[in-house]
């Protein structure tokens, strides 16, 4: 217990001495996020890359504590390709930051990102069926070559499957990132639910708790700059890499994908809807961000960003930890619930969007 206290409070000092420090660099090279009339809702210049900041707090404490992060089944090689894959995301994010790149050059940086966790071996083997049994992801390899010892393979189920999930992931915080602590609130009580997941005695994985453990000392540490009223935003590739590493953390700890989707369950569906409302409107689904996710549309009812955020860190700290203590049958009737809670929603809001524009 008392190693897991200092590796927060040395985690949390340092991003909160590296948010500081990149506080000072974007607003020094005017890597800024100007507001305007459209779907940006803060006042005045805010200083992006803000997730450069997590990123190195993130992989400065995982070299600290690498010997906490290498007595599972993960290698050096495996932790190679997640810094590898999250320095790709940033240095994309930065571009983006600085150049406003189109949405087909953006996505180039996600998928370069999947590829390098991929390659370096990064695999799910099985997740839970919530009607019995499994199912299982590592029935079909392909080998390719072996280099440092570690023999590299085309696991084609786990590595199509991670493609998507973390692809989902990363364009779930891409897009849930419209207000002040809201990604950042939401990746750290996702990271502390894995965190005390993989400390149970039935689930216990010290490694992958650790892990957990740095991110959200990260994502806490940050938050105290990114609360509202923020004074800087994580900026494309902070609002990326917590997607990315949260869904890492969901595929390395046993396949835990039920508590990484509860926790970001509403998110997630928001993410979904959005696309099909885009699609059938004849609008790229990926091309752009807009006023009508669900935090906009309480924050346009009147309810403010602070306690829009807090309702959505209450439903992810409720259905997540509902993860925690529930059966796996159990957690597929928590996902259930959150999709009929999510469809509810989402008509309430067309019904009432449809009889103002008929006022109109």
């Amino acid at each position: 217990m008392m190693t897991n206290i200092i590796i927060f409070f040395i985690t949390f000092s340092l991003s909160i001495f590296a948010t500081f420090f990149v506080k000072k660099l974007a607003i020094f090279l005017r890597i800024v996020d100007k507001a305007d009339k459209g779907r940006k809702i803060h006042k005045g210049e805010i200083p992006l890359l803000g997730g450069l900041g997590i990123f190195a707090t993130f992989f400065i404490a995982a070299f600290i504590f690498k010997d906490k992060l290498l007595v599972g089944d993960l290698n050096l090689v495996h932790w190679l390709g997640v810094f590898f894959g999250a320095l790709v995301l940033m240095i994309g994010g930065y571009l983006d930051d600085r150049h406003n790149l189109k949405a087909r050059k953006q996505i180039l940086f996600p998928l370069l990102a999947i590829a390098i966790v991929v390659l370096a071996g990064v695999e799910i083997e099985k997740i839970t069926n919530p009607f019995g049994g499994y199912f299982y992801f590592n029935t079909w390899d392909i080998p390719l070559f072996s280099m440092m010892g570690v023999d590299f393979s085309f696991t084609v189920l786990s590595d199509i499957f991670i493609s998507v999930w973390l692809l989902g992931m990363m364009y779930t915080t891409k897009l849930l990132d419209g207000m002040d602590g809201l990604v950042t609130g939401i990746t750290a009580i996702g990271a502390f639910i894995i965190f005390v997941f993989t400390l149970s005695s039935k689930y216990y994985q010290p490694d992958i708790a650790v892990a957990s453990l740095i991110l959200f000392a990260a994502c806490l540490g940050f938050l105290i700059f990114n609360w509202h009223p923020a004074k800087i935003f994580l900026g494309e590739g902070g609002s990326l890499i917590l997607g990315f590493l949260l869904g890492i953390l969901a595929i390395i700890s046993g396949g835990k994908i039920a508590i990484a989707l509860l926790v970001m369950g509403v998110p997630i569906m928001d993410v979904v809807w959005t696309i099909i409302r885009r699609f059938f409107s004849g609008k790229n689904p990926f091309a752009f961000a807009d006023r009508k996710h669900l935090h906009f549309r309480l924050y346009d009812l009147g309810i403010g960003q602070r306690k829009t955020v807090l309702i959505f860190y209450i439903l992810s700290i409720v259905f997540g930890m509902s993860a925690v203590f529930l059966q796996s049958l159990g957690k597929f009737y928590a996902l259930a619930i959150l999709v009929f809670l999510m469809l509810l929603i989402v008509f309430s809001f067309s019904l009432v969007e449809k009889k103002s524009n008929e006022k109109r």
